[in-house]
């Protein structure tokens, strides 16, 4: 490049007011790497431009980083000068996961120059980089913005990306294809004034259909239903949903909302998220948490009164004219896949891969990306097949892989060639084989166990059964995430994990939590159900006894959903039950660390503790009253009877706060006044219950619970309430993990 920028070279190649923003995240970096500006202020400005400090006390050095740097924030200084040698993480926005070859390449160069020469495809539909130098950002921003792509608010509190069904345009079972409205939203919401005071993230997602997984909006914190009435297009629109810690279904806004409304609506939703969501408490900052505490008919009359103050834009009808529909967009015409011989592997890819489109002769090709991974050279090679068969056509999808539509059926056995050539060609696609994960323990600030360790440990074991696999088994989903954060979805999924852990032997012990019987279809149409916590490495073995007991136990077409609501969760968990216990570290020292780590599984600084089968905690004795009657909520949530279900919990929450508070006071009383009283006092007040990612969140479940008895009960109110026990019984175990080791003990 000589003396010459990317700055000066892509200059006329980038929006205007595109480059100005760069050009003063720029600034901000430098002012940030003399000293001149506050982290605090830097980080809420790099958040919104999609840049995330990473994680590395995990054992892993990368680019000479030394362990335990954790990140932007925690860069030593010398002198006036930040030291800039932590990578972090780079987000990019995909709406709705359309990405062209020539982006796809762009994406390519930059992991390669910038990264670590792997794009990882998330559960949003969004690529990220990690290992990227803060310094590297803004060249990467532009050469981004050259080829149409903005990092900007990937992150932080604002309207995050715009998902849809990567299907859109070629369903065999969609309305009408979604994909230009879900464009124009991005348009229309990225860097509005009306999105940058929001308490916490807002995601939308668009679905084509109502019935199958597509944009699994009733998750989301707002989802549009394409539908037409009347021979006019419009869309059904849902507010509120969410997963995270404690998941919520969403609410019906607006039963039909035609498209040339359904701008302004989202503008008047957004002003009343600002306006009225939490500001103070991050931890009930979403707006499922504002249409839970109004309910959703207030929601309504609020969003009702604010659409008729709104000043007109005349961009609500503007993005909306000449859209371009997608009515076959191929290279070349279709064709049937003519007979003859097929080379090795076709069948099974054929069978897992390959999905009929709407248009005659052609098909949608899925490419089952490991973990969420391509490379920058399979990214090269995808760009040059995308442009030989199918052109513009790819999208990415929730299921961290990737999609190219239009192609001819009369070249499916060459694509498979070409795919296998680079790599790509890996059958399982959308099966039991296709496990999701978040990046857990391997970047993520927040990762308790290895979700990625699991995820690849899985995928091995299940794709050497999966040809003798029954069909309904293959069927399955299994999504995993290295905490409660449900970024991996694990709620969504027939088989579900999420990290936590356990004290055994006087060892910290990576488990996983079961989460079991979600609903990927209807748009992500029901949560799964906490079941217990097994220990990391006896995981595998949990979804072999699943899945082997629905395959010898199933009652004819009988989904797995119906398969656990049948049995039960108290016979569900005797199947998942001996997996449950840990032996001695002397016996089984390997269940004593992570998937992928050899060393000794760690959280903070702890001690070791008195050898097995003489000392067991009183804490460790008396939390399994708390869980107990947390696994009672959940069978008389199954049975219907939600009041005793939600007291269940909420006695579950007070067992594990005796069981605290008694390592310290052990006269503490079985009235919940007093083990309020001493819990707020002994934990809460003095943060001790905090941890530095969920602050005290967990614990206010119970103080406020505590505070106020629910007037009226219902089946949300009981799941929420159990799902709040859930996490409050893991907050209370990672509290006593957190202590001096040196707690009351009784013999074993």
């Amino acid at each position: 490049m000589g003396a010459d920028t990317w700055k000066d070279i892509l200059h006329e190649k980038i929006d205007a007011s595109w480059a100005e923003e760069i050009d003063d995240f720029e600034s901000q970096t430098r002012l940030r790497k003399q000293a001149k500006l506050a982290e605090k202020v830097f980080a809420e400005t790099r958040l919104r431009r999609g840049v995330y400090g990473q994680r590395y006390d995990n054992g892993k050095r990368h680019d000479g980083v030394a362990e335990q740097t954790l990140g932007f924030a925690d860069v030593p200084t010398k002198g006036p000068e930040t030291v800039w040698d932590a990578p972090g993480m780079c987000r990019i926005k995909i709406p709705y996961g359309g990405v062209s070859p020539e982006q796809l390449e762009v994406h390519a160069d930059l992991s390669e120059e910038y990264s670590d020469a792997i794009l990882h495809v998330t559960t949003r539909q969004d690529f990220q980089l990690h290992y990227v130098h803060i310094e590297d950002t803004p060249d990467l921003m532009r050469r981004l913005a050259a080829v149409g792509i903005t990092t900007r608010e990937a992150c932080g509190n604002s309207v995050r990306n715009v998902t849809g069904c990567p299907l859109a345009g070629v369903c065999k079972t969609e309305i009408f294809d979604i994909s230009p409205y879900a464009q124009a939203l991005m348009t229309f919401m990225l860097g509005h004034p009306d999105v940058q005071d929001f308490g916490r993230k807002f995601k939308p997602a668009f679905s084509g259909c109502e019935h199958e997984a597509c944009g699994l909006v009733q998750m989301h914190d707002g989802g549009y239903v394409a539908k037409i009435v009347d021979g006019k297009k419009g869309f059904k629109v849902v507010v509120g949903g969410g997963l995270g810690p404690v998941p919520h279904q969403a609410e019906v806004l607006s039963e039909f909302t035609p498209v040339e409304e359904f701008l302004p609506l989202m503008q008047a939703t957004a002003r009343v998220f600002a306006r009225l969501g939490e500001k103070k408490n991050r931890g009930r900052a979403r707006i499922k948490f504002l249409v839970a505490k109004v309910g959703i008919e207030e929601f309504r009359r609020l969003v009702e009164e604010e659409r008729k103050t709104l000043p007109h834009d005349p961009r609500w009808t503007s993005l909306l004219e000449n859209m371009p529909e997608t009515s076959g967009e191929p290279v070349a015409p279709g064709a049937d896949l003519p007979a003859g011989n097929r080379p090795d592997g076709f069948n099974e890819w054929f069978d897992t891969n390959v999905r009929a489109q709407r248009q005659d002769g052609y098909s949608v090709v899925t490419l089952n990306l490991p973990l969420g991974d391509i490379t920058a050279d399979q990214a090269r090679s995808l760009a040059d097949i995308a442009r030989r068969f199918s052109g513009d056509n790819m999208r990415t999808t929730v299921e961290q892989n990737m999609v190219l539509r239009f192609v001819p059926n009369k070249d499916l056995v060459d694509i498979y060639q070409a795919l296998s050539a680079a790599g790509l060609g890996t059958p399982g696609g959308e099966t039991i084989v296709d496990v999701t994960s978040c990046p857990g323990t391997d970047t993520c600030k927040l990762g308790i166990a290895a979700s990625r360790g699991l995820a690849g440990e899985l995928r091995q074991r299940l794709a050497a059964k999966s040809a003798s696999m029954p069909a309904a088994v293959k069927a399955l989903r299994v999504k995993i995430s290295g905490c409660f954060n449900s970024c991996g979805q694990h709620h969504l999924a027939d088989i579900g994990f999420y990290g936590n852990s356990r004290k055994v032997d006087g060892r910290t012990v990576p488990h996983f939590q079961v989460i079991l019987g979600g609903q990927w279809g209807e748009n992500a149409g029901n949560y799964g159900m906490a079941m217990g916590s097994v220990p990391s490495k006896a995981a595998p073995e949990v979804v072999e006894a699943l899945t082997e007991a629905y395959a010898q136990g199933r009652d004819g077409d009988e989904t797995f959903r119906g398969f656990v609501e049948r049995l039960g969760k108290r016979s569900v968990r005797e199947i998942i039950k001996p997996f449950m216990k840990v032996a001695p570290y002397a016996e089984a020292p390997e269940f004593y660390s992570d998937w992928g780590d050899v060393r000794e599984f760690t959280i903070g600084d702890l001690g070791i503790g008195e050898c097995a089968g003489e000392m067991v905690s009183l804490f460790g004795i008396e939390v399994v009253k708390a869980e107990s009657q947390g696994f009672d909520a959940q069978i008389a949530l199954e049975e219907g009877d939600f009041e005793e279900a939600e007291d269940l919990a909420y006695r579950a929450m007070l067992s594990a706060a005796r069981a605290l508070v008694r390592l310290e006071y052990i006269d503490v009383t079985e009235e919940p006044t007093d083990i309020v009283t001493e819990f707020k006092t002994r934990y809460f007040d003095n943060e001790r219950f905090f941890d530095r990612f969920a602050k005290g969140k967990f614990g206010q479940y119970l103080l406020d619970r505590h505070a106020t008895v629910p007037d009226s009960m219902s089946k949300d109110i009981a799941s929420r309430r159990i799902e709040e026990s859930q996490l409050f019984i893991e907050a209370a175990h990672a509290c006593e993990l957190r202590m001096v080791p040196e707690p009351l003990a009784v013999e074993a």
